[in-house]
């Protein structure tokens, strides 16, 4: 089931040996083509269709991802791994976790995958024929486990290092929820009142002439704009969000953002934290799995999440290739602590490097959660105290000319 630019994408209904009912999707240069490869793999063909590619059948990528998330492919590996142990073939185990896969993209893919297998390649060419659901340290610590014949070792490798990354992700994502929620609200209640409220008194005031506040008349002034700008505003941000979705993965972008990251006054620790943990979690992992020292800093620098880490470590990679220990290079980049260095320094001397990767990623995780229930104990109060003075302040301008009302009355 080959998945290369050249031919059509066709969908098909199969019978296999057992007399199930199988789907999937194949590449190939017409019907008879499909026919001839199905039944090469010993199946029976029950129904063949061209896929459209363009239209309302075409498939919308708006830069939001592949539908396959890290989560997923956890699940996947870990249940692939437990299938081989039990003594199940490849084919056999692929067969099952694309029937039964709940994520409807990625059960597409592996029926793919399933079908390069019955043609003869290897688990790792079948997924490194979808870069874009599989990542390469995945696809390279298959092929490592399929050449040194511990492939089920290395499927449980990936699987706890993905369930480590979801782990952290969900850390700082349910962190991060209490406080964005609270910004939503406090813009929320301000548009409200700019919107509905401040007119009304606006119309109030004038009615009954004088000179009203600055801070009312600041008030009376945004309300205006706002009735005039808000759409043009709204679809702005809407314009902003859309390009930051499609081009926040760009170099060019990454370049300037990703070193301010690092930079910002309270996040910026925390940020740089995450990418230590992911880089010392990653390469640990694939050296354990039997992934070249080299290889593995070829892949690791760009999992870091960080284009200041990936090139602090492409200049490890190239000071290792030319003879150097690794952790000479690493602490000429400020990005990795002392203690980073050190542990590592410790662990090449010893020989457990991948051990003391383990313990520096598990130490960072443990940092990582500490600082997001730091910064969720911080940021409440300060978000509460934010809201009720933006609100409260309105408020105030609000009725400080009714104080003179009875003057202007008399």
């Amino acid at each position: 089931m080959s998945t290369s630019t050249s031919g059509r994408l066709y969908e098909y209904k199969v019978r296999d040996k057992q007399g199930r009912i199988v789907k999937g999707r194949i590449e190939a240069a017409n019907e008879g083509a499909v026919a001839s490869r199905l039944k090469t793999m010993g199946v029976a063909p029950l129904e063949i269709s061209e896929v459209s590619t363009t239209g309302l059948n075409a498939e919308i990528k708006l830069g939001f991802g592949s539908g396959v998330g890290l989560k997923d492919l956890a699940v996947m590996t870990r249940q692939l791994a437990t299938m081989v142990s039990a003594g199940l073939s490849l084919l056999r185990a692929v067969s099952i976790l694309a029937e039964q896969t709940e994520n409807k993209v990625l059960a597409g893919i592996l029926g793919q995958v399933r079908g390069d297998i019955e043609t003869g390649h290897s688990l790792s060419v079948a997924f490194a024929k979808h870069p874009r659901e599989f990542p390469p340290i995945m696809i390279n610590m298959v092929r490592a486990g399929e050449t040194g014949g511990f492939l089920e070792k290395s499927l449980l490798s990936i699987a706890a290092n993905f369930e480590a990354e979801v782990k952290l992700q969900q850390k700082v994502k349910s962190a991060m929820t209490y406080p964005v929620v609270v910004f939503v609200m406090a813009i929320l209640a301000v548009i409200g009142m700019l919107l509905f409220i401040v007119p009304i008194f606006s119309g109030m005031f004038e009615s009954l002439g004088g000179e009203l506040p600055a801070p009312t008349k600041v008030l009376v002034w945004l309300s205006g704009v706002l009735k005039v700008a808000g759409i043009p505003i709204a679809l702005v941000l809407v314009a902003i969000a859309i390009w930051w979705g499609r081009h926040k993965n760009d170099e060019s972008v990454r370049r300037k953002a990703d070193p301010m990251k690092l930079k910002a006054p309270i996040f910026g620790p925390l940020a740089q934290k995450i990418s230590i943990s992911r880089f010392t979690r990653n390469f640990g992992t694939m050296l354990g799995s039997g992934v070249p020292i080299l290889l593995a800093l070829d892949i690791v620098g760009e999992t870091a999440g960080n284009i200041v880490v990936e090139d602090a470590v492409k200049d490890v990679r190239e000071a290792v290739r030319k003879g150097e220990a690794l952790t000479a290079p690493l602490s000429r980049h400020s990005v990795f602590p002392p203690m980073v260095v050190q542990m590592m320094a410790v662990g090449e001397d010893s020989g457990s490097l991948e051990l003391m990767l383990e313990k520096i990623s598990d130490f960072y995780d443990d940092e990582v959660e500490a600082t997001t229930e730091q910064l969720t104990s911080l940021i409440e109060p300060l978000m509460i105290g934010v809201l009720g003075v933006i609100v409260g302040g309105m408020l105030i301008a609000l009725y400080m000319p009714i104080f003179s009302i009875f003057e202007l009355i008399g």
